[in-house]
């Protein structure tokens, strides 16, 4: 595989400012190769291919014109930075992209000092703008801060709030739309027809949208044409003060496959080097069992098939959290709101209150930012809303941002909601028709990424749950009590520990928060408790089994396993779930540890600072 000096070789990486001394026939030149090393590296690792593919020249042209990174250069969501990764010396780790210990997916203020935020989540970097540029501002500098942001990500409310703020504030903000029509899919609304009338000229140029918030508008600029975007660039810098240039792109631009690709653009690619590893190595083949979402998908359709009220909602993601199908069949009964979070979450409280039951399918990590929604405006008025929580727990390459593991802690707190983890295709279809069964109050539905296990069959079903592994002759040590999908890999725990000639139970409570009281009784006839889940080890479901059992006065123990309370790096769900103790050979250590003897006292002695893991 050639390196990235090989392929880049007129940049003297690190330096960006070399980027200047080209001419246009080399800047093309150069587009054509930093489009070409894209497409090689990102097919092999996995990653974001059709949103770099589209700012290639953009970047370059940002690069030429402001001094990064003196003068920031800020990217919202940080999926459409691997051009500018590349020109600012990281293009040599290209063959680690999102591995374990490798090249970052998104912006990382760990990898370089051109990268000021380390962000993922859309909508958020005018806001960092507008403060960053009032402190260097306070500080006498009252050089430019540059902000690029989707047209998808204008969807979202805090872009707003910051327009609302910069657009009359007189802060040197030059802000980048960075227009394609799409976020995965095509951009949907008022912000996408008003952007497309003033691409066809359709809308005034000198009285728009931004003109009325106080910027001053410089477009649609060609995207693609670096002379343009540069002019474009070096008038807004000239104004200091907030500017927005509107920057006509394609994602996908430039390789065939993604410019075809009528679903989203080939928006991302999954490793091929790794699946051929899997298939050599003679593991599963994932393609041979459908994903979590996939099964969700299908169970969706086939209760709206028997349900005229159901409906549901995603914000900007129809496709990733398995709508797709319910809007192809009914397509008057699924909402795309645009990467709204907050607004989806109170949309469908309206809908609710109207007789309808609304299914708000969202990834577990962005729920985050409609916590507010969910408390207050449906929880508080008790109203009927399922919650699909997708890729929740450990999600893998993506990093500190997409790993949903506070969803248990956070939604633990919400009085009158209940939380279900589905262990497989079976109970994914059992929970969802008992959630819209549910008219007391909201429900949700937490799963991971990736493909469904094969079906763990109940061995019996009582008050705190599915019980799916008791081992012979009724031993009573340890009761393992799994979360979802953790169930499989506490049954493999409980076949390790009966190895040893100690005895398990594993129970799936199907219904993880609030707690289930029969486990309660449960734990009575075990001597110690081991509870397994893919969230924070504190606040979920381990912390309400230790409560339930203190306030039922059962003395059994608890030990709870789950993730720690830090921002997990990006790698395989696997490795880190194992590093966190969430593999069989981890519970049941914990078992063991729990069981063995006490040690003998000894004297005190001064132990070194434990190092906290998982820190991003």
């Amino acid at each position: 595989m050639p390196a990235a000096r090989d392929i880049l070789p007129a940049l003297d990486i690190p330096h960006p400012e070399r980027l200047r001394t080209l001419n246009p026939a080399e800047l093309a030149a150069l587009a054509g190769r930093i489009r070409g090393f894209l497409v090689e590296h990102v097919t092999l690792t996995g990653g974001h291919l059709g949103p770099n593919l589209g700012v290639v020249e953009l970047t370059l042209a940002l690069h030429r014109v402001f001094d990064s990174p003196r003068e920031p250069l800020l990217f919202d969501t940080g999926h459409q930075t691997y051009v500018h990764k590349v020109l600012t010396g990281r293009g040599e780790r290209f063959p680690t992209l999102r591995q374990a210990g490798g090249l970052s997916g998104y912006p990382s203020r760990a990898e370089s000092a051109h990268d000021w935020i380390s962000n993922s989540h859309a909508s958020t970097v005018l806001s960092y703008a507008d403060g960053l540029a009032a402190a260097r501002e306070q500080a006498g500098d009252y050089g430019p801060v540059v902000a690029v942001i989707g047209d998808g990500a204008l969807t979202g409310g805090m872009a707003y709030e910051a327009l609302n703020n910069l657009g009359t504030s007189a802060r040197p903000v030059v802000v980048v739309v960075n227009d394609n029509g799409r976020s995965y899919a095509p951009t949907t609304g008022g912000v996408a027809r008003h952007l497309a009338a003033l691409r066809l000229g359709a809308a005034a140029h000198d009285r728009n949208l931004f003109t009325d918030l106080g910027f001053r508008y410089l477009g649609p600029v060609d995207g693609h044409d670096v002379e343009a975007l540069e002019a474009a660039l070096r008038t807004a810098r000239a104004e200091r003060r907030a500017v927005v240039v509107h920057a006509v792109t394609v994602k996908g631009r430039g390789h065939l496959p993604a410019e075809q690709d009528g679903v989203d653009r080939l928006h991302a690619v999954n490793p091929v080097r790794r699946r051929k590893r899997k298939r050599k190595r003679g593991r599963r083949d994932d393609g041979a069992r459908a994903s979590w979402t996939d099964t969700f998908a299908d169970a969706l359709l086939t209760a709206a098939h028997r349900d005229s009220r159901l409906v549901a909602l995603t914000a900007a993601m129809l496709r990733p959290s398995g709508l797709h199908p319910m809007r192809e069949r009914y397509p008057q009964r699924v909402f795309d709101v645009g990467i709204a979070e907050q607004h989806a979450v109170t949309s469908a409280a309206g809908m609710a209150m109207a007789g309808l039951h609304p299914v708000v399918a969202i990834y577990a990590t962005f729920l985050n930012r409609a916590f507010d929604q969910v408390l207050m405006d449906v929880a508080l008025h008790r109203l009927p809303v399922t919650f699909v929580l997708d890729r929740a727990g450990v999600t893998g390459p993506d990093g500190p941002s997409h790993h949903g593991l506070w969803d248990l802690a956070l939604l633990a707190n919400v009085p009158h909601l209940r939380i279900a983890a589905p262990r497989d295709a079976t109970r994914l279809r059992e929970l969802l028709t008992e959630a819209l069964a549910d008219t007391q109050g909201p429900t949700a539905l937490r799963y991971p990424r990736g493909t469904v296990a094969a079906d763990l069959p109940t061995l019996e079903r009582c008050e705190g749950g599915d019980i799916v592994h008791r081992s012979p002759g009724g031993s009573s040590r340890a009761l393992l009590v799994a979360a979802g999908p953790m169930a499989h890999v506490a049954v493999a725990a409980a076949g390790e520990l009966e190895e040893l000639g100690l005895g398990a139970t594993v129970v799936d409570p199907r219904w993880v928060l609030p707690a289930r009281p029969g486990l309660a009784a449960l734990a009575s006839r075990h001597r110690m408790v081991v509870t397994v889940e893919d969230g924070l080890r504190d606040g979920g479901m381990g912390t309400a089994v230790a409560q339930l059992l203190q306030r039922e006065h059962v003395t059994t123990p608890v030990v709870r396993l789950g993730l720690p309370p830090a921002f997990l790096a990006h790698g395989e769900r696997e490795e880190l779930l194992e590093q966190a103790g969430l593999s069989a050979e981890g519970i049941a250590n914990a078992v063991l540890l729990k069981d063995a003897p006490a040690p003998a006292p000894r004297v005190p002695t001064q132990q070194p600072p434990r190092t906290a893991a998982f820190t991003g």
